[in-house]
Protein backbone atom coordinates (compact mmCIF):
# COMPACT_ATOMS: atom_id res chain seq x y z
CA UNK A 1 0.00 0.00 0.00
CA UNK A 2 2.98 2.14 0.23
CA UNK A 3 3.12 3.14 -3.09
CA UNK A 4 -0.81 3.95 -3.51
CA UNK A 5 -0.18 5.57 -0.46
CA UNK A 6 2.43 8.24 -2.09
CA UNK A 7 0.39 8.41 -5.29
CA UNK A 8 -2.56 9.57 -3.72
CA UNK A 9 -0.60 12.49 -1.91
CA UNK A 10 1.44 13.22 -4.84
CA UNK A 11 -2.52 13.40 -6.93
CA UNK A 12 -3.42 15.49 -3.84
CA UNK A 13 -0.76 18.02 -4.22
CA UNK A 14 -0.58 18.27 -8.20
CA UNK A 15 -4.08 17.64 -9.43
CA UNK A 16 -4.18 16.37 -12.77
CA UNK A 17 -6.65 15.62 -15.33
CA UNK A 18 -8.44 12.40 -16.07
CA UNK A 19 -10.80 11.03 -18.39
CA UNK A 20 -13.05 7.68 -17.27
CA UNK A 21 -15.22 6.45 -20.19
CA UNK A 22 -17.84 3.92 -19.05
CA UNK A 23 -18.19 6.28 -16.04
CA UNK A 24 -21.59 5.45 -15.23
CA UNK A 25 -20.80 2.34 -14.69
CA UNK A 26 -20.13 0.13 -11.88
CA UNK A 27 -16.05 0.57 -11.73
CA UNK A 28 -16.19 3.58 -13.72
CA UNK A 29 -18.25 5.33 -11.04
CA UNK A 30 -16.06 4.10 -8.31
CA UNK A 31 -13.02 5.36 -10.44
CA UNK A 32 -14.56 8.66 -10.62
CA UNK A 33 -15.37 8.69 -6.83
CA UNK A 34 -12.15 8.02 -5.53
CA UNK A 35 -10.53 10.87 -7.74
CA UNK A 36 -12.92 13.43 -6.95
CA UNK A 37 -12.34 12.60 -3.25
CA UNK A 38 -8.62 13.48 -4.63
CA UNK A 39 -9.33 16.65 -5.85
CA UNK A 40 -9.23 15.49 -9.29
CA UNK A 41 -10.39 16.91 -12.71
CA UNK A 42 -12.38 14.61 -14.06
CA UNK A 43 -13.94 14.10 -17.41
CA UNK A 44 -16.92 11.24 -18.00
CA UNK A 45 -18.26 9.73 -20.79
CA UNK A 46 -21.10 7.23 -20.98
CA UNK A 47 -23.99 6.37 -23.16
CA UNK A 48 -25.78 4.32 -20.56
CA UNK A 49 -26.10 1.30 -22.19
CA UNK A 50 -24.84 -0.12 -19.24
CA UNK A 51 -24.35 2.20 -17.30
CA UNK A 52 -26.91 3.94 -15.09
CA UNK A 53 -27.93 7.67 -13.67
CA UNK A 54 -28.09 6.33 -10.60
CA UNK A 55 -24.45 5.93 -9.95
CA UNK A 56 -23.52 9.23 -11.05
CA UNK A 57 -26.48 10.74 -8.52
CA UNK A 58 -24.65 8.41 -5.34
CA UNK A 59 -21.32 10.04 -6.23
CA UNK A 60 -22.61 13.27 -6.36
CA UNK A 61 -24.15 12.42 -2.71
CA UNK A 62 -20.91 11.41 -1.51
CA UNK A 63 -18.20 14.25 -2.70
CA UNK A 64 -18.63 17.67 -1.85
CA UNK A 65 -19.90 20.57 -3.94
CA UNK A 66 -16.25 21.63 -4.85
CA UNK A 67 -15.81 18.65 -5.58
CA UNK A 68 -18.59 17.55 -7.65
CA UNK A 69 -17.74 21.01 -10.03
CA UNK A 70 -14.35 19.61 -10.97
CA UNK A 71 -16.22 17.04 -12.65
CA UNK A 72 -17.62 17.23 -16.46
CA UNK A 73 -20.39 14.70 -17.66
CA UNK A 74 -20.54 14.10 -21.55
CA UNK A 75 -23.19 11.58 -23.02
CA UNK A 76 -21.75 9.80 -25.87
CA UNK A 77 -20.31 7.13 -26.91
CA UNK A 78 -16.94 5.51 -27.81
CA UNK A 79 -17.95 4.34 -31.04
CA UNK A 80 -18.17 7.43 -32.68
CA UNK A 81 -15.08 9.08 -33.47
CA UNK A 82 -15.84 12.70 -32.97
CA UNK A 83 -16.82 11.44 -29.66
CA UNK A 84 -13.57 10.17 -28.70
CA UNK A 85 -11.90 13.20 -29.82
CA UNK A 86 -14.34 15.58 -28.08
CA UNK A 87 -13.07 13.72 -24.26
CA UNK A 88 -9.99 13.12 -24.91
CA UNK A 89 -8.82 17.26 -25.54
CA UNK A 90 -6.92 18.25 -22.78
CA UNK A 91 -6.88 15.00 -20.55
CA UNK A 92 -3.56 13.85 -18.58
CA UNK A 93 -4.69 10.16 -18.10
CA UNK A 94 -7.19 7.97 -19.57
CA UNK A 95 -9.24 5.04 -17.53
CA UNK A 96 -10.83 3.18 -20.44
CA UNK A 97 -13.52 0.99 -18.78
CA UNK A 98 -16.44 1.45 -21.12
CA UNK A 99 -17.07 -1.60 -23.29
CA UNK A 100 -19.82 -4.66 -23.36
CA UNK A 101 -19.07 -7.43 -20.81
CA UNK A 102 -20.56 -10.40 -20.33
CA UNK A 103 -19.77 -13.86 -22.74
CA UNK A 104 -23.24 -14.69 -22.79
CA UNK A 105 -23.80 -11.58 -24.45
CA UNK A 106 -21.04 -12.05 -26.47
CA UNK A 107 -22.54 -14.94 -27.54
CA UNK A 108 -25.94 -13.86 -28.45
CA UNK A 109 -24.86 -10.93 -30.13
CA UNK A 110 -21.18 -10.81 -31.35
CA UNK A 111 -21.75 -7.69 -33.75
CA UNK A 112 -22.62 -5.51 -30.76
CA UNK A 113 -20.01 -6.95 -28.79
CA UNK A 114 -17.36 -6.04 -31.11
CA UNK A 115 -18.57 -2.74 -32.08
CA UNK A 116 -18.45 -1.70 -28.81
CA UNK A 117 -15.48 -3.41 -27.61
CA UNK A 118 -12.93 -3.52 -30.73
CA UNK A 119 -13.65 -0.59 -33.08
CA UNK A 120 -14.66 1.69 -29.73
CA UNK A 121 -11.15 0.69 -28.26
CA UNK A 122 -9.45 1.74 -31.21
CA UNK A 123 -11.49 5.09 -31.81
CA UNK A 124 -10.35 5.84 -28.01
CA UNK A 125 -6.76 4.99 -28.90
CA UNK A 126 -6.50 6.90 -31.54
CA UNK A 127 -8.40 9.93 -29.99
CA UNK A 128 -6.10 9.48 -26.93
CA UNK A 129 -2.59 9.31 -28.92
CA UNK A 130 -3.47 12.43 -30.94
CA UNK A 131 -4.59 14.27 -27.75
CA UNK A 132 -0.95 13.32 -26.11
CA UNK A 133 -2.21 12.06 -23.42
CA UNK A 134 0.50 11.03 -20.94
CA UNK A 135 -1.27 7.37 -20.34
CA UNK A 136 -3.98 5.06 -21.63
CA UNK A 137 -4.80 2.46 -19.21
CA UNK A 138 -7.56 0.07 -20.28
CA UNK A 139 -10.09 -2.52 -19.45
CA UNK A 140 -8.46 -6.41 -19.94
CA UNK A 141 -10.03 -9.44 -18.60
CA UNK A 142 -9.12 -12.50 -17.21
CA UNK A 143 -10.84 -14.38 -20.36
CA UNK A 144 -7.82 -13.76 -22.65
CA UNK A 145 -6.21 -17.01 -20.84
CA UNK A 146 -9.21 -18.81 -22.36
CA UNK A 147 -8.33 -22.75 -22.45
CA UNK A 148 -5.14 -22.20 -21.23
CA UNK A 149 -4.62 -24.70 -18.42
CA UNK A 150 -2.10 -23.38 -16.26
CA UNK A 151 -2.92 -21.59 -12.16
CA UNK A 152 -2.42 -19.43 -11.79
CA UNK A 153 -2.20 -17.50 -14.45
CA UNK A 154 0.38 -15.72 -15.46
CA UNK A 155 0.45 -12.82 -17.86
CA UNK A 156 2.67 -14.23 -20.60
CA UNK A 157 1.19 -17.70 -20.89
CA UNK A 158 -2.82 -17.36 -22.63
CA UNK A 159 -4.87 -20.17 -24.18
CA UNK A 160 -7.44 -19.92 -27.27
CA UNK A 161 -10.36 -17.66 -26.70
CA UNK A 162 -13.69 -19.49 -25.69
CA UNK A 163 -15.79 -16.77 -26.63
CA UNK A 164 -16.45 -13.62 -28.83
CA UNK A 165 -16.26 -11.41 -25.82
CA UNK A 166 -12.46 -13.43 -24.89
CA UNK A 167 -11.62 -12.47 -28.53
CA UNK A 168 -11.99 -8.60 -28.42
CA UNK A 169 -10.22 -8.21 -25.14
CA UNK A 170 -7.60 -10.17 -26.67
CA UNK A 171 -7.42 -7.88 -29.78
CA UNK A 172 -7.71 -4.96 -27.21
CA UNK A 173 -3.83 -5.63 -26.07
CA UNK A 174 -3.19 -6.47 -29.21
CA UNK A 175 -4.01 -3.03 -30.22
CA UNK A 176 -2.26 -1.38 -28.08
CA UNK A 177 0.99 -3.59 -28.45
CA UNK A 178 1.28 -1.92 -32.09
CA UNK A 179 0.09 1.90 -30.61
CA UNK A 180 3.17 1.37 -28.19
CA UNK A 181 5.52 0.05 -31.15
CA UNK A 182 4.54 2.53 -33.99
CA UNK A 183 3.65 5.85 -32.07
CA UNK A 184 5.50 5.04 -28.86
CA UNK A 185 2.35 5.60 -27.46
CA UNK A 186 2.29 4.58 -23.85
CA UNK A 187 -0.49 1.94 -22.53
CA UNK A 188 -1.46 -0.30 -19.89
CA UNK A 189 -3.74 -3.32 -19.61
CA UNK A 190 -5.93 -4.26 -16.75
CA UNK A 191 -6.97 -8.19 -16.59
CA UNK A 192 -9.38 -7.95 -14.55
CA UNK A 193 -10.43 -10.68 -12.73
CA UNK A 194 -14.17 -11.44 -11.53
CA UNK A 195 -14.37 -7.47 -9.74
CA UNK A 196 -17.48 -6.92 -6.84
CA UNK A 197 -18.38 -4.36 -4.76
CA UNK A 198 -20.91 -1.32 -4.26
CA UNK A 199 -22.81 -0.27 -7.55
CA UNK A 200 -22.52 -3.41 -9.13
CA UNK A 201 -26.14 -3.95 -11.19
CA UNK A 202 -28.34 -7.08 -9.78
CA UNK A 203 -30.37 -6.57 -12.58
CA UNK A 204 -30.86 -8.14 -15.68
CA UNK A 205 -29.66 -11.54 -17.67
CA UNK A 206 -26.04 -10.53 -17.67
CA UNK A 207 -25.71 -9.00 -14.40
CA UNK A 208 -22.79 -10.59 -12.05
CA UNK A 209 -23.20 -13.47 -9.49
CA UNK A 210 -22.35 -11.83 -6.34
CA UNK A 211 -24.65 -8.61 -6.86
CA UNK A 212 -27.20 -10.94 -8.52
CA UNK A 213 -27.21 -13.57 -5.51
CA UNK A 214 -27.01 -10.64 -2.51
CA UNK A 215 -30.52 -9.42 -4.72
CA UNK A 216 -31.82 -13.00 -4.92
CA UNK A 217 -31.21 -13.54 -1.20
CA UNK A 218 -32.59 -10.24 0.17
CA UNK A 219 -35.81 -10.53 -2.01
CA UNK A 220 -36.63 -14.07 -1.01
CA UNK A 221 -36.01 -15.12 -4.47
CA UNK A 222 -34.25 -18.77 -5.94
CA UNK A 223 -30.65 -18.32 -6.19
CA UNK A 224 -28.77 -20.35 -8.94
CA UNK A 225 -25.59 -22.00 -9.73
CA UNK A 226 -24.27 -22.89 -12.51
CA UNK A 227 -22.72 -26.39 -12.99
CA UNK A 228 -22.12 -28.21 -9.77
CA UNK A 229 -20.75 -24.75 -7.87
CA UNK A 230 -17.14 -25.99 -7.63
CA UNK A 231 -16.20 -24.04 -10.56
CA UNK A 232 -13.87 -21.34 -8.95
CA UNK A 233 -13.20 -17.52 -9.34
CA UNK A 234 -10.86 -15.20 -8.44
CA UNK A 235 -12.73 -12.48 -6.53
CA UNK A 236 -11.58 -8.96 -6.32
CA UNK A 237 -13.18 -6.45 -4.49
CA UNK A 238 -13.63 -2.86 -6.32
CA UNK A 239 -11.33 -0.78 -4.14
CA UNK A 240 -8.53 -3.14 -5.13
CA UNK A 241 -9.56 -2.61 -8.68
CA UNK A 242 -9.52 1.02 -8.06
CA UNK A 243 -6.42 1.12 -6.72
CA UNK A 244 -4.57 -0.49 -9.77
CA UNK A 245 -6.11 2.06 -12.40
CA UNK A 246 -4.29 4.96 -10.34
CA UNK A 247 -1.31 2.85 -10.14
CA UNK A 248 -1.07 2.07 -13.91
CA UNK A 249 -1.47 5.45 -14.85
CA UNK A 250 0.59 7.11 -12.74
CA UNK A 251 3.89 4.46 -12.90
CA UNK A 252 6.95 6.57 -13.72
CA UNK A 253 9.24 3.71 -14.66
CA UNK A 254 9.41 2.18 -18.51
CA UNK A 255 9.68 -1.40 -17.93
CA UNK A 256 6.27 -1.05 -15.89
CA UNK A 257 4.53 0.65 -18.97
CA UNK A 258 3.14 -0.78 -22.33
CA UNK A 259 2.09 -3.87 -20.17
CA UNK A 260 -0.32 -6.06 -19.21
CA UNK A 261 -1.07 -6.82 -15.43
CA UNK A 262 -3.24 -9.11 -13.29
CA UNK A 263 -5.36 -7.62 -11.23
CA UNK A 264 -7.14 -10.26 -8.40
CA UNK A 265 -6.80 -10.59 -4.79
CA UNK A 266 -5.06 -14.20 -5.84
CA UNK A 267 -7.30 -16.98 -3.78
CA UNK A 268 -9.50 -19.29 -5.44
CA UNK A 269 -12.91 -19.64 -3.98
CA UNK A 270 -15.63 -21.84 -5.58
CA UNK A 271 -19.24 -20.66 -6.33
CA UNK A 272 -20.57 -23.10 -3.40
CA UNK A 273 -17.99 -21.36 -0.92
CA UNK A 274 -19.14 -18.62 -2.02
CA UNK A 275 -22.84 -19.16 -1.64
CA UNK A 276 -22.07 -19.49 1.91
CA UNK A 277 -20.36 -16.19 2.29
CA UNK A 278 -22.99 -14.31 0.96
CA UNK A 279 -26.09 -15.88 2.11
CA UNK A 280 -24.13 -15.56 6.07
CA UNK A 281 -23.85 -11.86 5.30
CA UNK A 282 -27.66 -11.68 4.65
CA UNK A 283 -29.01 -13.42 6.89
CA UNK A 284 -27.51 -11.16 9.54
CA UNK A 285 -30.19 -8.87 8.74
CA UNK A 286 -32.68 -11.12 7.06
CA UNK A 287 -32.49 -14.48 9.17
CA UNK A 288 -35.15 -15.99 6.34
CA UNK A 289 -32.27 -16.24 4.71
CA UNK A 290 -30.22 -18.52 6.51
CA UNK A 291 -32.57 -21.20 4.85
CA UNK A 292 -31.91 -21.10 1.61
CA UNK A 293 -30.21 -23.28 -0.91
CA UNK A 294 -29.28 -23.10 -4.40
CA UNK A 295 -30.60 -24.38 -7.45
CA UNK A 296 -28.21 -26.19 -9.63
CA UNK A 297 -28.45 -25.99 -13.19
CA UNK A 298 -26.25 -26.44 -16.37
CA UNK A 299 -22.90 -24.89 -17.07
CA UNK A 300 -22.47 -21.72 -19.24
CA UNK A 301 -21.19 -21.96 -22.76
CA UNK A 302 -17.77 -20.29 -22.90
CA UNK A 303 -17.39 -20.57 -19.15
CA UNK A 304 -13.70 -21.62 -17.71
CA UNK A 305 -14.05 -24.14 -15.26
CA UNK A 306 -11.44 -22.35 -12.60
CA UNK A 307 -9.80 -19.38 -12.47
CA UNK A 308 -6.56 -18.21 -9.97
CA UNK A 309 -4.27 -14.83 -10.73
CA UNK A 310 -0.90 -14.60 -10.41
CA UNK A 311 -0.58 -11.08 -9.02
CA UNK A 312 3.41 -10.62 -8.69
CA UNK A 313 4.18 -8.72 -11.75
CA UNK A 314 1.72 -5.71 -10.64
CA UNK A 315 3.42 -6.11 -7.11
CA UNK A 316 6.73 -6.08 -8.48
CA UNK A 317 6.19 -3.80 -11.31
CA UNK A 318 3.29 -1.41 -9.95
CA UNK A 319 3.57 -1.53 -6.61
CA UNK A 320 0.34 -2.94 -6.19
CA UNK A 321 -0.86 -4.62 -2.89
CA UNK A 322 -4.82 -5.49 -2.67
CA UNK A 323 -6.42 -3.64 0.72
CA UNK A 324 -9.37 -6.31 0.37
CA UNK A 325 -9.77 -9.98 1.23
CA UNK A 326 -12.80 -11.61 -0.48
CA UNK A 327 -14.11 -11.69 3.21
CA UNK A 328 -13.26 -7.70 3.89
CA UNK A 329 -14.58 -7.02 0.52
CA UNK A 330 -18.31 -8.88 0.78
CA UNK A 331 -18.25 -7.51 3.91
CA UNK A 332 -18.21 -3.50 2.74
CA UNK A 333 -20.72 -5.33 -0.55
CA UNK A 334 -23.42 -6.32 1.32
CA UNK A 335 -23.71 -3.02 3.71
CA UNK A 336 -24.35 -1.46 0.43
CA UNK A 337 -26.69 -4.18 -1.07
CA UNK A 338 -28.79 -4.50 1.88
CA UNK A 339 -28.92 -0.72 2.13
CA UNK A 340 -29.87 -0.91 -1.33
CA UNK A 341 -32.04 -3.23 -2.09
CA UNK A 342 -33.70 -4.24 1.75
Amino acid sequence: MARYEAVQARLREAPATWLITGVAGFIGSNLLETLLKLDQQVVGLDNFATGHRRNLEEVERLVTPEQWARFTFIEGDIREPADCARVCTGVDYVLHQAALGSVPRSLEDPLTTNAANIDGFLNMLVAARDAGVKRFVYAASSSTYGDHPDLPKVEEKIGNPLSPYAVTKLVNELYARVFARCYDFRTIGLRYFNIFGRRQDPNGAYAAVIPKWFAGLIQGETVYINGDGETSRDFCYIDNCVQANLLAATVEEDEATDQVYNVAYGERTSLNELFGLVRDRVAARHPGAAAAEPVYRDFRPGDVRHSLADIGKARRLLGYEPSHSLARGLDEAAEWYLDNLG
